[in-house]
């Protein structure tokens, strides 16, 4: 693999694991969403498993917010809950900086439908922009 190999090796192996453990392959997942350090690494990673890049671009958000580092996957998942319909299945691999990756099977269950409309969505937080410069920040 190019890039950081730990990254490839732990992503693709907890995946590939998950799907050999529950008997399921790529073909049963609506959405996939992998760490994301920046826009190209899980998108390698969806093409070595042959996941096709339509069911990970909408919990990419990194080439939009930047890289929010341990929060990136669950960001992710959050926009792809925000869409998901009930019954779809997601595949959700971390990547914890070297030390392994933890692979889940969400099924979007009929609550979401309710649920979701009770709080602003991903993209809407995304949408606003609110852009602050360092020194701020730091303060």
């Amino acid at each position: 693999f190019t890039g950081e190999p730990a990254y490839f090796h732990h992503i693709i192996n907890a995946a590939k694991t998950l799907m050999e453990e529950l008997g399921l392959t790529v073909n049963d997942f609506d959405y996939a969403v992998f760490h994301q350090p920046n826009v190209k690494f899980p998108l390698t990673v969806a093409k070595i498993l042959g996941i096709p890049k339509e069911k990970v671009l909408p919990g990419l958000l990194t080439g939009i917010i930047g890289n929010t580092y341990s929060g990136a996957t669950m960001v992710g998942v959050s926009a792809v809950l925000d869409i998901a319909k009930p019954g779809d299945r997601i595949l959700w691999v971390s990547f914890g900086s070297g030390a392994g990756s933890d692979a889940f099977s969400i099924v979007v269950q009929d609550a979401i439908e309710e649920k979701r409309e009770l709080a602003p969505k991903t993209m809407d937080y995304v949408n606003r922009k609110k852009y602050i410069d360092y020194a701020l920040y730091a303060k």
